[in-house]
């Protein structure tokens, strides 16, 4: 008899939708490159990984409701509990499951991901250079950590350097977006940095302050390296005990930082970013060094 049409996809199947490259890893980007350059038999994991945190953090930008947006968090938490008992409902969940089971990964680091998201919703600013680095550690901190456990670390002391490189990765990022944050009334800028300018997150969107948002940005950009260089074991700041899908990343969002500087942090205007063709080469000549 004919299989028929409506049967249920078996779980390769549904694995496929979700494998390398992906929307969370399209052709060009810097995620790309960090899988691209991964062991070959690692990339459809590495991807699911990386869809799994996009499409979570996908709802701060793609729900304007408030509340819509907390309820579809809470959707991807409860999902997630679903995912571990083998229950899970959607696609990505389905293809996310057979990963967590091959690399041991742990569920909480992945709730980690949808509460940091829960709390950026919120629209609180940090209060201090800590605290903004604990929101990035939670964040992509948390998805490097587990995207080194793909390749199978598990020694404290790699996953903690994982964690700070993902951290300055997601400074770099926010300091791109800086000016988009603001025109959507969001900040990233630790409260007491702006009070000793006098200024709030409020004043800081208007034009009669926004010239002074590059001079900001270039200390945020100063404590992101200073961050970035604690214990870090070589002088740019890539642990050697990383596997190259990491230093890959880190490495591009180095060079991007150095191009933001070079910009003048002149986020407010215009777009800063590396060419595809430049995030390649500088990938493959970290790759080079080998895991």
């Amino acid at each position: 008899m004919a299989a028929s049409a409506t049967a249920t996809p078996s779980a390769p199947d549904v694995a496929a939708a979700w494998r390398f490259p992906n929307r969370a890893t399209p052709p060009g980007s810097s995620a790309y490159y960090s899988v691209r350059l991964a062991p070959s038999g690692l990339r459809d994991d590495l991807a699911a990984v990386l869809a799994w945190h996009h499409e979570v953090r996908a709802v701060l930008y793609s729900v304007s409701d408030p509340g819509v947006a907390a309820a579809k968090l809470q959707w991807w938490a409860e999902e997630l509990g679903r995912t571990s008992t083998g229950e899970a409902r959607h696609p990505l969940s389905l293809a996310l499951a057979l990963v967590m089971t091959r690399h041991q990964l742990p569920p909480p680091a992945f709730l980690r991901l949808t509460e940091q998201t829960q709390s950026d919703l919120a629209g609180q600013a940090p209060t201090d250079q800590s605290a903004l680095e604990a929101g990035c550690e939670a964040d992509l901190g948390t998805l490097f950590e587990l995207l080194a456990r793909c390749h199978g670390i598990t020694d404290a002391a790699p996953l903690t350097a994982a964690r700070r490189l993902g951290g300055f990765c997601a400074q770099v990022y926010l300091i791109r977006d800086s000016g988009m944050h603001l025109r959507r009334g969001r900040s990233f800028l630790p409260a007491d940095r702006l009070a000793e300018q006098g200024l709030s997150h409020q004043a800081l969107a208007g034009p009669e302050h926004s010239g002074q948002l590059p001079g900001l940005l270039a200390e945020s950009a100063a404590a992101a390296l200073t961050y970035r260089n604690q214990g870090a074991a070589s002088p740019a700041g890539l642990p050697c005990s990383l596997p190259s899908s990491l230093r890959v990343r880190g490495r591009i969002l180095a060079a991007l930082l150095a191009e933001l500087k070079a910009e003048g942090f002149d986020v407010a205007r215009h777009r800063v970013g590396l060419t595809p063709l430049r995030k390649l080469w500088l990938g493959w000549r970290e790759a080079r060094r080998g895991d």
